[in-house]
């Protein structure tokens, strides 16, 4: 671990948690993770897929990480206790998408983003919307060096300036450009059926398509 990095908190060990979790071991990170079912059930995943990671509860893990990546069903975010996060940043690598999840009511008001239900719900938590239109089997397989003329680039949106610059370079650190497209409300440009989702964009591109 290299010292003075936040210490990384992933709660969901799916496709994207595991391949987040692996990238920011791959970083020097300090890295927690937690899913549904306990620390006990992933003991394998953790030797075989994720050695160095730290197993434990959603509580402990929301508590012990400074940058706390949800990368849990959408469904299932009321299960953590927004107490848990207060004051945290909480990355929100989540997505709204009935044809896999169902319809949610709360989430089907157009006229808000699913980050924006997640911000009033963890309200006191400093929340940050990204590496959710990024494909999980992507976040190793295009990840690249600073300066590399053919770095891909990741959006994000958020309302504290703070700390969106701390998950700007934990973005950099993954392996790719970070582009602040401003507020939370923002993040509906890069949501699932847009232009920047699923697509291998660079910095400049996401910054045109996002205005």
């Amino acid at each position: 671990m290299t010292p003075n990095k936040p210490i990384i908190g992933v709660i969901g060990t799916g496709r994207l948690g595991t391949a987040v979790t692996k990238q920011a071991l791959k970083a020097g990170y300090q890295v927690y993770v937690a899913n549904s079912r306990g620390p006990q059930s992933l003991e394998l995943l953790l030797d075989v897929l994720l050695p160095g990671a730290k197993a434990a509860t959603v509580k402990d893990v929301a508590q012990k990480s400074d940058l706390i990546v949800l990368a849990m069903p959408l469904n299932k975010y009321r299960t953590l206790d927004p107490s848990w996060v207060a004051g945290k940043i909480v990355v929100d690598a989540m997505n709204y998408w009935p044809p896999t999840e169902g319809e949610i009511p709360e989430f089907m008001d157009p006229a808000r983003t699913s980050s924006e239900y997640l911000q009033q719900h963890f309200s006191q938590a400093l929340l940050v919307k990204t590496l959710n239109h990024v494909a999980y089997n992507e976040i190793e397989a295009h990840s690249m060096p600073p300066g590399h003329g053919a770095r891909r680039a990741i959006a994000l949106a958020g309302n504290d300036s703070d700390a969106k610059k701390q998950v700007v370079q934990f973005i950099d650190t993954l392996g790719f450009d970070a582009v602040d497209v401003g507020s939370l409300p923002r993040g509906r440009s890069f949501q699932p059926d847009t232009k920047i989702f699923n697509a291998r964009l660079t910095h400049d591109e996401i910054k045109q398509l996002a205005e």
